[in-house]
Order: structure tokens, then sequence, then C-alpha cells
């Protein structure tokens, strides 16, 4: 009693990078060849792979507010451990049963699992460590998370060049084991659980997700992120599931000799994580996150690069030009992501955090459900390079939403 004790009193900073980094390892030994095990051993087509996505994100859009409020009534330390252990069960699934259906029901256990984790994780970390810390903490996260990707990427291969299966089910064991890990270890000191007459009623449960929802229209910034994360969501479903269908039925991957071809998306995958490290680096070193102005004109230029990289991908004639825009791609989006969370916590007070984040996740949920299937069918009816570069166009209007944060921005700083 007395060891669990003094393990729930570790630094939550290290946690936290200690949690990224375990995390970030378990899902590159998955996900690295996740979409090859979907196109090569169950055989799905454009429109299925989509609606495999699909699938994820109507789960996270239905599930989103309330995993977000319970995490904000009970314990985002709970909401975390049910999160990994959630999204190690569905590792596990599908890769136990190559069959499209239960890939579908690994999806909405997945769902379920990345809800509980989202807003869950960066709220806790705000409240154990101070917002004036949380900004650098969601970068240095960032970094682990690449890093440890990075490794896993390695072990992914190997372990796939046995059995794509073998790789899927071992990463959902490794969260699974996370999840206990974290349940000795992890500590939360800053969190102020409701009061057990209010935890057991719908009312407190309602009025949370009332205020967040009422923060949210209060405050025109979080307003325009709540668009821009639906822009978002629309353009990344239909990328995120068709890249590796575009390498592999438009280009003749170049040989390796005795390796197997699925060695190409390790070393693609290998190759963005240097690139993405110093990227994250330099950003966390000369931005001020607290600056509204710069971190919007940050963004316009993430945004914009993506668009880019995403075009230059998708139509470059070449299969190094492909690769070049893949990569790039994969930079611009690795900072976009704790830039946007940085600045959403800059701007949520404490009590609604995660609701608050959790809504933010549902409006990208929303996007992908939206554009995923369209670009899907896009995808079956004409072709997959048709298909991301429609992808592509449903990311512009991103461009002027994000400029305009700037103006609403000012001002209106939370430091709770």
């Amino acid at each position: 009693m007395l060891t669990k004790v003094r393990l729930r009193k570790a630094d939550a900073h290290n946690m936290y990078l200690l949690m990224m980094g375990m995390s970030a390892f378990a899902t590159s030994l998955a996900y690295t060849i996740h979409l090859v095990y979907q196109v090569r051993e169950v055989g799905l087509n454009p429109l299925q792979l989509v609606l495999v996505g699909t699938t994820l994100e109507l789960t996270a859009f239905l599930t989103e507010i309330p995993t977000g409020v319970v995490a904000d009534i009970y314990s985002r330390r709970l909401s975390v451990i049910i999160g990994f252990a959630l999204l190690g069960l569905s590792l596990i699934i599908e890769g136990a049963v190559p069959v499209f259906e239960v890939l579908l029901l690994g999806q909405v256990v997945a769902g379920l699992g990345y809800t509980f984790l989202s807003g869950a994780t960066s709220a806790w970390i705000v409240d154990e460590i101070g917002l004036e810390r949380a900004g650098s903490a969601f970068l240095r996260g960032a970094q682990a998370e690449q890093v440890c990707a990075f490794v896993g990427i390695f072990a992914s291969v190997a372990l796939a060049s046995i059995s794509l299966q073998l790789a899927i089910i071992s990463g959902g064991i490794l969260l699974v084991l996370l999840a206990a890990f974290l349940a000795f270890v992890m500590p939360e000191t800053g969190f102020q659980r409701a009061v057990a007459s209010d935890r057991e009623t719908w009312r407190v449960f309602l009025a949370t997700f009332r205020g967040g929802v009422a923060l949210v229209r209060a405050r025109r910034i979080l307003l325009l992120i709540t668009l821009a994360a639906i822009i978002y969501g629309a353009f990344s479903e239909g990328f995120d599931r068709l890249w590796i269908t575009h390498l592999l039925r438009n280009f003749s991957l170049p040989s390796l000799g005795q390796f197997d071809e699925i060695v190409w998306f390790g070393i693609i995958s290998a190759v963005s994580m240097p690139l993405t490290l110093a990227a994250t680096e330099a950003l966390r070193r000369r931005l001020d996150l607290a600056d509204d102005r710069k971190v919007a004109l940050t963004l316009i230029i993430v945004y914009a690069a993506l668009i880019c990289s995403v075009l230059l991908f998708i139509l470059g004639g070449t299969f190094a030009l492909a690769l070049f825009g893949l990569w790039l791609t994969g930079a611009a989006r690795a900072i976009r992501n704790p830039l946007m969370e940085a600045w959403i916590n800059q701007h949520t007070d404490s009590a609604v955090r995660a609701t608050v984040l959790s809504i933010q996740g549902q409006a990208d949920a929303l996007g992908q459900i939206a554009g995923g299937p369209a670009v899907g069918a896009v995808g079956l009816l004409t072709s997959v390079r048709l298909a991301i570069s429609l992808s592509a166009v449903l990311l512009l209007p991103i461009l002027p939403v994000i400029r305009g944060t700037a103006q609403a921005g000012s001002g209106q700083n939370v430091q709770s």
C-alpha cells in the first residue's frame, strides 16, 4: 500500500511525457502497417476504407461530449486509463479477425476509447502543472511521441514481416498494459472532483455540458476554432484512409532486394519523424503561445503548407515527389496538432476544459463524417488521385477562418 501511494506521487510533467511516449510506441507498432493490413489482408476498397474510418468518427461524435463531461465531473485520470484500455482492446479485436464487419466493431471500441482520451489528457496535465507550463509540455509531449513512435516503426516492420496481424495485436496489448501501469502511477492532485451527491445526477452532467457550450458560444475565437476543426476533419478522413492505396495503386515501389515492400512504409514513417521533431522543437523555442496573432499567423502558414504538400503528393508524377509531399504533409500536421491544443486551452476555463476540448473533438468527428464518405465514393467511382485532391480542396476554407481568430482572440486569454 505504501509503495502504491509513493508511485502516485510521481511528477506529473514527467508522467505526461512518459505516457505520451509509451502510447506513441504502442500505436506506432500497430498503425504503421494498419492500413496496409486493411488493404492487403482484409481487401477493402476505397469506400470501405473510408467507411471504417467513418464508423470510428461516428462513434466519437456520439460519445465525445458524454466522455468529456465524465472527465470534468468524475476523474480525468480515470478517463485517460479507460481510454487507453479501450484503444488497446480495439486493436486486439481488429488484428484477431481480418473481416470487414469485425473491423467495424473494432472501430466502435476505438472511437469510444479516443473520446475518453480526447480532452481528458490535456485537461489533466493543465490542472496538474498549470497553464503557464502546459504549452511547453504539449510540445515536449509531441516530441516524446515522435521519438518513441520512431522506435516503434522499426519494431512494427519487424513484426509485420512475420505477420501483419502480430504487429497490430502487439500494439493493442501494450496499450492495455499502459492503462494498467497508469492505474498505479498516474497522479491527480489538481482536479476537484464533484461531491458524491452531485455525481449521481444528470443535472450536473448537463450543467457542465451547458457550461462548455456557453463558453464556446461566448468566445468568438472558440467558435472559429470549432469551425476550423470541422473543416480539418473533412480533409483528414479521406487523406488518412486513402494515401496508402494511392501509393500501392499508382506507383511501383522500388525494389529493396530481399525485403518485403512493407519495409517501404516503415521507411516513409521513419524519415518523417526527424523532420517533425526538429519542427516542433523550433516552434517550442520561438513561438509565444499566448500571442494570438503570432499563433494565428503560424497556423495559416502551416495550413497553407499542408494544402500544397498534399497536392504535391497526389499530383507529383514520380515516387520521389510523392514521398517528398507525404513527408511535408506529416511535418505540417505534427506542428498543427500541439498548436491547436495549446491554443484551445489558453482560451478555456478550468471547470469545463475537458468538455470544451471534447466539443472540439466532436467538431472534428462531424467534419470527418461529412467529408469522408463523399471522398471515398469519389475514390471508388473515379480514382483515388481525384479523391485525395478533393480532400485538399476541402481544407482551403480553413485559411480565412484561422485569419479571423487572430482578431477574435485579443484579450480573451484565460489564466486559470
